[in-house]
């Protein structure tokens, strides 16, 4: 059975640890996988080189982003993703540190579905997950 796959794209490997954790926390039982850069991201989203097998790397029917990402940020993986006919229309949640109402802004307008400040806590993770839950396939 296919459960659907989130793709989690963080370069920070507590945030991936506590994320991976709270999703657990909050009954969310997707496949989660994950990427730590940009470029990775766009890789993987558009089927290439090692992300060819779609077995292996199904595409994802919701994205978590990081803002602030190695080699490719956030803000350029969400400006490809909404450019691309085929995957315009993936659910995008923004998940960054900053509530800069400049960077809010600038990721609502090239298209994110939701921007949501990562909690400083692990149980404000948890309970940030569990209203991922709207997002639901």
């Amino acid at each position: 059975m296919n459960l659907g796959t989130i793709l989690y794209v963080e370069d920070d490997e507590n945030d991936v640890f506590i994320m991976q954790y709270a999703l657990k926390k909050a009954l969310i039982v997707h496949v989660l996988k994950v990427l730590t850069d940009g470029a990775q991201a766009i890789r993987y989203l558009g089927g290439e080189g090692q992300f060819s097998n779609r077995e292996q790397y199904p595409m994802p029917f919701l994205v978590l982003l990081d803002l602030k990402l190695p080699k490719e940020s956030g803000f350029n993986v969400l400006k490809w993703i909404r450019a691309r006919p085929s995957i315009h229309t993936l659910q995008v949640v923004v998940l960054s540190s900053s509530n800069h109402p400049d960077d809010i802004h600038r990721a609502h307008a090239l298209g994110a579905n939701a921007y949501l400040t990562k909690p400083p806590t692990p149980v404000g993770l948890i309970e940030m997950a569990g209203s991922l839950k709207f997002l639901d396939r």
